[in-house]
């Protein structure tokens, strides 16, 4: 196995699902991996489970919406042997209620953590990377950044800025020898989808307008949850790919669903493929329940972000 023991990589987001599991699969490949993460009380689970395993991981204290926080990390990591080689933007949190309810501090929030984090970590590592004159930035995004759904209207709105914003850096770093790669993943069970993590209280409320339809999405995005097989580790193995395959791609689509579900925007007429495709979401979403059964008591399900 070629080592990368001289190769500083950071994770964001690694206290645990997505974050953590690439932390783990790139240290097992033999890069010396940073564990971005806000709460220095995660450090010892992370280092047991590392054990576990047979790695090596070093937790880092990194808070993507504080650039002091930043400074640090990156001032820790350039002292250390070897040079920074890679970057895997994954921290990220996510909300779900119709837009016209969505609290603007949320909607703020989640795209200060899931577009500006990102931005902000990626240009303090622009010159370490720029010094050693190649390195890899990986950027986790979501099949949510090439195709808008319902009650993610800030989340998608972050992750369609991420795909643009990528596509700009990586024209602008091919000079230097940087490569940057978008990661979409399809629906990945990680605790990001716990209903008392994703819910806002506002979407629990009967009076609502958008009650009924919220709750009809809801139950079709429990459907595509309990189907899907994808795993963290599934996205992080994409990861490694492209930290260590000679010529990444620009993207990796992840999962056989989004692979076509992106296949046939890409194929269809746009407007065959809004039809075919919104159409029938619109009409599972907009059905008539003759039933409140499947609907929330009217207390509902109320809860915060998933951090990242």
């Amino acid at each position: 196995m070629t080592s990368h023991s001289d190769q500083n990589v950071l994770v964001t987001g690694a206290s645990r699902g997505l974050g953590l599991e690439t932390a783990l699969i790139l240290a097992g490949a033999g890069f010396r991996v940073w564990a971005g993460i806000r709460n220095p009380e995660g450090f010892g689970a992370i280092n047991k489970l590392a054990a576990e395993r047979g790695v090596k991981i070093e937790p880092l204290l990194l808070d993507v919406t504080d650039q002091a926080s930043v400074d640090r990390a990156f001032e820790t990591i350039a002292a250390a042997p070897g040079r920074l080689y890679g970057v895997v933007n994954n921290a990220g949190i996510t909300a779900r209620a119709y837009f016209e309810e969505f609290p603007e501090d949320k909607a703020r929030q989640i795209i200060e953590v899931n577009l500006f984090g990102m931005m902000r970590v990626t240009r303090r590592a622009l010159p370490l990377l720029r010094q050693a004159g190649s390195g890899r930035i990986v950027m986790i995004t979501s099949v949510g950044g090439r195709i808008g759904s319902m009650s993610v209207a800030p989340y998608c709105a972050s992750k369609f800025g991420i795909e643009g914003f990528s596509e700009a850096l990586a024209l602008e770093m091919k000079p230097f020898g940087i490569d940057v790669v978008i990661i979409e993943p399809g629906i990945v069970k990680t605790d990001i989808w716990d209903r008392e993590s994703r819910l806002l209280p506002v979407a629990s409320d009967p009076r609502s307008p958008y009650y009924r339809l919220f709750w009809n999405a809801e139950a079709e995005a429990e459907k595509l949850l309990k189907s899907s097989r994808l795993t963290p580790r599934d996205v992080a193995k994409y990861v490694l790919r492209a930290m260590t395959i000679r010529r990444p791609r620009l993207r990796y689509v992840v999962g056989r669903r989004a692979r076509l579900v992106l296949s046939l925007r890409r194929h269809l007429p746009g407007e065959m493929f809004e039809r075919f495709y919104f159409g029938e979401l619109l009409r599972r979403t907009a059905r008539d329940q003759k039933s409140s059964r499947n609907l929330p008591a009217p207390s509902g399900l109320g809860g915060q972000d998933a951090g990242p």
